[in-house]
């Protein structure tokens, strides 16, 4: 059984030169894999302190125009300053067995609730004592830190399929990310590894599959994996503004030679996942509550919901209903797509600028990356009315000065094709389509593109690219940073773009933002902007809560060549004027604090952000929601009228679980309250607001 067991644990997680010490007999099969999933965690939170950077970051912090560059500092340091290398990270794990075998026996410990949250001392000064070289000190330290921040791991359960481990997310705190969040989980499988970030107890964000096509490409990935998922995680905290969820993300990169698994690999994350969060009798339980953890589906995984959901049924989990978002509408999924909910946030947006300068949409020229296959750039085309004259998407370029056409984009848009499927008899003079195969090809203007992929991975930078209006609904994030924004800019010094939307999360970032708003680009960022989708899964999620399962069969869940139950239409179009109305109540307040301040729409959007998420979690720690006059008023009006019709608010306040109710309730006070008095709102104001919502 003993062998058996060692099989099955090395058969969970990759390879690696660490298992000639099980050969040896120094280690057993456990040791390995704590080495392992200790070492992953060395080589992204172990980089060691430098004191040249904390005196350069000192000395910025004192200037009065550093704000800029002290954020490009710290983003350099998390980029560049990783750890140290696995390989490396094994080699001192091969030099001192003895102790990362005492590390090992600590992680048990810890795993039984013994110290936790505690550093061991006596091997921190073991350590100190008996390694000489400073970069051996700093992996072993690592280690260390690894078991003093683990609070759950499905190590010990006999049978998994991946390992998972919840951390505290202490330890991020020296490493310059701009905000703590709540809960960190590291997970590993024989064909990829990844991370879930999560910056509130009760939390939902999208689940992102990464695949790479060579071995630098992998490299790249793995070396951005948990700077990508925090960035993602953060963003979506600030786009959570206005539901009750916090901000979180998950991601997992494909091992180099497992690019066609991502199903399984997929299957593998959400079961290690699911072994600590249900209730596990070989899971030490040293946090000491429930956490509620909603999903939703991101690049490359939105197939999988409905299995996701469903597979969580059948391990006993009671929300399964809600455990994940983005679901078919059998299974009583709102899909984004199809009722164009992040669409209708974004575009919104820009409909509300255009009016502000008074023009009419038909006479705006755009540019818009993200093309007629994907969500947002379907609709995007299909509810616009500009003279769009460039789309990029993954299949390449299609580019008009003098505007597109029209029917075939919304052609391509209806039938969801790339514009790879563009018909180029319908270009004009001027217009051309370049596509990621092609090799040194002409355009009109004479320019020779020698390679198409790279074409279209810059275009958004390229001189001839100038339009009113940029809206990204696509692309990798940062494809506009501090060391490209400069070609944002015609040679004259004018920006090549009057208006950006930000449709697409983390396009561009925020210093570049800060420069392009300095230029006099009326900027509305992601977290502004794309706040639909969030909207519409976040009432998808509390349907799930609120119903019964019988009631969820017979009203959200849709026949799949029939019509959708009345029921489910009525709430589509409740979460649609919703998505509009909260769109339109952040633009307002940012226009107006814009208009008295000048400060750049980026920071009011951020200190938005932060104002509402305070005086959320200053709500959510008094006893306001425990007045039941008060909980009962405000509830009537944060819940959907739809639900309430149909099932009762005091049989909804039955079934959603308390700390859910919570968020709701303090959620809905701190955004209406922000919206309406902006960010130099006081306890007067406060007064007045409660006063008026209690009638």
């Amino acid at each position: 059984r003993r062998v058996h067991g060692h099989a099955a644990l090395l058969d969970i997680i990759p390879n690696s030169n660490l298992q000639s010490l099980l050969y040896d007999a120094q280690f057993s099969a456990n040791h390995i894999a704590y080495s392992h999933a200790a070492t992953m965690f060395t080589n992204y939170f172990g980089a060691p302190n430098v004191e040249e950077y904390n005196a350069l970051k000192k000395n910025l912090a004192k200037s009065l125009d550093s704000e800029g560059n002290l954020t490009l500092l710290k983003a350099l340091n998390r980029r560049l300053h990783r750890g140290p290398q696995e390989s490396y990270a094994h080699e001192v794990v091969k030099r001192f067995p003895e102790i990362v075998s005492g590390l090992y026996d600590d992680f048990v410990d810890k795993c039984n609730g013994k110290g936790v949250g505690e550093i061991n001392e006596a091997l921190k000064h073991q350590i100190e004592r008996l390694v000489g070289e400073r970069s051996d000190k700093h992996v072993l330290m690592a280690f260390l830190l690894f078991n003093t921040h683990l609070r759950k791991t499905n190590f010990f359960q006999p049978l998994k399929s991946a390992l998972s481990f919840r951390l505290d997310p202490g330890f991020l705190k020296n490493l310059d990310f701009p905000e703590l969040p709540h809960g960190i989980f590291l997970i590993i499988g024989r064909d990829f590894k990844g991370f879930h970030v999560r910056f509130r107890d009760i939390a939902r964000g999208g689940v992102r599959m990464i695949r790479s096509a060579n071995e630098h490409s992998y490299e790249t990935n793995s070396l951005r994996l948990f700077d990508e998922v925090y960035g993602l995680a953060y963003t979506q905290q600030k786009k959570n503004k206005d539901i009750p969820e916090g901000g979180s993300k998950g991601n997992f990169l494909l091992q180099l030679g497992y690019q066609g698994s991502g199903f399984l690999s997929f299957e593998r994350y959400m079961d290690a996942f699911l072994d600590v969060l249900l209730p596990n009798p070989y899971v030490k339980d040293n946090l000491g509550k429930d956490e509620i953890i909603f999903f939703g589906p991101d690049e490359g995984t939105a197939e999988w919901m409905d299995w996701a959901a469903l597979y969580s049924k059948q391990r006993g989990y009671k929300m399964w209903k809600s455990l994940t978002t983005g679901k078919a509408p059998a299974l009583g999924g709102i899909p984004h797509d199809v009722y164009g909910m992040t669409t209708l946030s974004v575009h919104g947006v820009a409909l509300e600028v255009m009016k502000k300068l008074g023009w009419k949409e038909e006479e705006v020229t755009k540019f818009q990356t993200g093309g007629p296959d994907g969500d947002l750039g379907s609709n995007e085309i299909k509810l616009s009315k500009d003279r769009t004259i460039g789309v990029v998407d993954g299949s390449g370029v299609v580019f008009d000065p003098q505007g597109l056409n029209r029917q075939e984009l919304e052609r391509l848009a209806n039938s969801r094709k790339m514009i790879e499927n563009f018909d180029a008899s319908k270009l004009g003079k001027e217009g051309f389509k370049v596509l990621i195969k092609d090799k040194n090809v002409k355009l009109p203007n004479g320019e020779v593109i020698e390679d198409g992929m790279q074409f279209r991975n810059t275009f958004h930078l390229h001189p001839m690219v100038q339009a009113d209006l940029f809206v990204p609904c696509g692309g990798r994030p940062e494809a506009v940073n501090a060391s490209n924004v400069h070609k944002m800019f015609l040679p004259n010094g004018q920006p090549k773009f009057k208006v950006i939307v930000e449709g697409a999360n983390l396009f561009i970032t925020e210093d570049a933002r800060l420069v392009l708003e300095k230029a006099g680009v009326l900027l509305h960022k992601d977290a502004t902007a794309n706040k639909g989708g969030v909207t519409s899964s976040s009432l998808e999620v509390l349907a799930g809560l609120a119903l019964s399962d019988e009631e969820h069969s017979k009203w959200m869940m849709c026949p799949k060549d029939g019509e959708a139950p009345d029921f489910y239409k009525r709430y589509v179009e409740e979460i649609q004027r919703r998505v509009v109305d909260n769109a339109k109540a952040e633009f307002d307040c940012i226009w107006r604090e814009h208009e008295a301040t000048k400060k750049p729409r980026t920071v009011i959007s951020n200190q938005l952000s932060d104002k509402i998420n305070q005086l959320d979690d200053y709500i959510r720690s008094t006893s306001m929601f425990d007045v039941e006059s008060t909980r009962l008023a405000v509830m009537h009006k944060a819940l959907p009228k739809t639900l309430l019709q149909e099932v009762g608010i005091k049989e909804v306040l039955e079934r959603v679980p308390e700390a859910y109710q919570r968020a709701i309730f303090s959620n809905f006070i701190a955004s209406h309250y922000v919206y309406q008095y902006g960010l130099e709102a006081n306890e007067i104001g406060f007064f007045e607001f409660m006063k008026k919502l209690l009638e």
